[in-house]
C-alpha cells in the first residue's frame, strides 16, 4: 500500500449527499423559515386553551374563574336563625334543614330543628365552610334552610284567584327590579293590604330567591308570584280583561291620595329606584301617581313606595 493511499480494492467515497437520500440530511440542517404568527398556528387556540383551563383549575395565577350561573331549577338557601324560624313558621316549603357542626343552640335554633322533625323536613349537620359555600357568603349563624326552585304561576292565575276569593282584583307588578329584598319587601306589603298575586318579568328582575324569602318574613308562602315572558303585553292582556293599571312614578300627575282608580280592578306597578318605569310599561297605564313629599326628601326605595300606595288602595277599598 502506497503512502498516503487507500487500500487496494475500497473505492474511494464520493463527495456529495449518499445515494437515495436525496440530500435530506444536508437540507435538514438548513432553517425552515420565521415561525408563522398566532392565528397561523393551528395546534394555538387548543393549547391556549388547555392552558388557561389548567390555570384555572389551579386558581389562575391570582385569577378566580368564571363563576357559574345558577340554574332555574336549582335550590335556593334561607340563612340566619330568625329568618330560618320565620320561614318555617310560616310554611315555607323547604326540603332540608343545615345545621353547623358544634353550634351553640338557642330557643330559635332548637325551635326550628322541632319544626323540621315534625314536618319531615331532612336535617342534615355540616361544617361551616358548606354553609358559607351554601349561602355564597351571606350570614347564615350556622343554620340554613333549603327550599325548592319556586313555581311560578301563570299572570291569568292572579285574576282567578281575586274571582274564587269574589273580591276586587289587586295585583302588584315590578317593573326593573333587580333586588331580591326588595321583592321580598314588597311581597311583605302585598300580603299585608290584601293583594291576590304579584307579577315580574322573567328576564332583567330579581326572582324569588333564598334573599327574597328572607326579606319577605315567609309571606311569599301566602303570596303568588306569576312570572311574564313580556311585562308590557302581560299588563295590556289585563287591561283587555277588564283591569286598570296604575303606575308609580315620582313625576306622575296626580296624587296617590286622589286616584279614583284604586277600587276599581287594579294593577299597581312599581319601577326601579334608578331609572323607574320603562316607556313601554308608561304606556300602558292607566294613571301615573305620585308619593307626596317634602322638597328636601329624597326619593323613596321600591318597597317602600309600594306600602305607601297598597296602604292607600287599602284605605280606598274600606272606604
Amino acid at each position: 500500500m502506497a503512502a498516503g493511499g487507500r487500500a487496494s480494492g475500497r473505492p474511494a467515497k464520493k463527495k456529495g449527499p449518499a445515494k437515495g437520500t436525496g440530500g435530506q440530511k444536508r437540507r435538514s440542517l438548513e432553517g425552515k423559515g420565521a415561525t408563522p404568527p398566532a392565528h397561523m398556528r393551528h395546534w394555538f387556540k387548543d393549547k391556549s386553551r388547555e392552558e388557561r383551563i389548567a390555570r384555572e383549575a389551579k386558581g389562575g395565577a391570582g385569577r378566580q374563574p368564571a363563576r357559574q350561573r345558577r340554574s332555574e331549577d336549582a335550590p335556593e338557601y334561607i340563612g340566619g336563625r330568625n329568618p330560618v324560624l320565620e320561614a318555617m313558621l310560616a310554611g315555607v316549603p323547604a326540603s332540608a334543614l343545615y345545621v353547623a357542626q358544634r353550634l351553640e343552640n338557642d330557643d330559635r335554633v332548637r325551635d326550628s330543628i322541632k319544626i323540621a322533625a315534625e314536618q319531615g323536613i331532612a336535617l342534615l349537620e355540616v361544617s361551616r365552610d358548606k354553609l358559607d359555600r351554601l349561602t355564597e357568603g351571606a350570614v347564615h349563624q350556622g343554620i340554613a334552610l333549603q327550599i325548592p326552585a319556586y313555581d311560578y304561576a301563570h299572570p291569568d292565575e292572579l285574576v282567578t284567584l281575586a274571582a274564587d276569593a269574589a273580591e276586587v282584583p289587586l295585583i302588584v307588578a315590578l317593573d326593573g327590579v333587580t333586588d331580591p329584598r326588595n321583592l321580598g319587601a314588597i311581597a311583605r306589603s302585598a300580603t299585608a293590604f290584601g293583594a291576590h298575586g304579584m307579577l315580574i318579568p322573567s328576564r332583567r328582575s330579581a326572582g324569588v330567591t333564598g334573599g327574597a324569602w328572607k326579606t319577605s318574613a315567609g309571606t311569599l308562602a301566602n303570596l303568588r308570584v306569576a312570572r311574564a315572558a313580556n311585562l308590557t303585553a302581560a299588563l295590556r292582556e289585563y287591561r283587555e280583561a277588564g283591569l286598570f293599571v296604575v303606575g308609580l312614578d315620582g313625576e306622575g300627575d296626580v296624587e296617590i291620595g286622589d286616584v279614583s282608580l284604586f277600587t276599581e280592578p287594579l294593577v299597581v306597578v312599581v319601577g326601579s329606584e334608578g331609572k323607574g318605569l320603562s316607556r313601554l310599561v308608561r304606556e300602558q297605564c292607566d294613571a301615573l301617581a305620585r308619593i307626596p313629599m317634602q322638597a328636601a326628601a329624597e326619593s323613596l326605595n321600591a318597597g317602600v313606595a309600594a306600602g305607601v300606595t297598597l296602604y292607600e288602595v287599602a284605605r280606598h277599598r274600606r272606604g
